[in-house]
């Protein structure tokens, strides 16, 4: 069983990890809305619910796809986005 701060360092690390892509920019966005990667942070709450590092990483990718297919920067902000993903995701 993993701990809750092995869940929060693997979250950080995996969106500091740089694919080459397009993805770069959005787990920049993510990073910014999460500010910091501590146990005290209430937004990195949703880890509690995740079990595994690959739970964690299906969560990043199903997050930085919903962004690029769905968010319209015209009439939402990136921030309110991402709650609303945290806010409806079901592990």
């Amino acid at each position: 069983m993993l701990t809750y701060e092995e869940k929060i360092s693997h979250f950080e690390n995996s969106l500091h990890k740089l694919d080459g892509n397009y993805s770069d920019n959005i787990k920049q966005d993510i990073i910014v809305y999460f500010n910091e990667f501590n146990p005290e942070n209430k937004r990195l709450y949703l880890l509690k619910k995740i079990n595994s590092f690959d739970e964690i990483d299906i969560w990043i990718e199903r997050l930085t796809s919903r962004i690029i297919l769905k968010f319209d920067s015209e009439s939402e902000q990136i921030n309110d986005f991402i709650y609303d993903f945290i806010e409806f995701y079901k592990p």
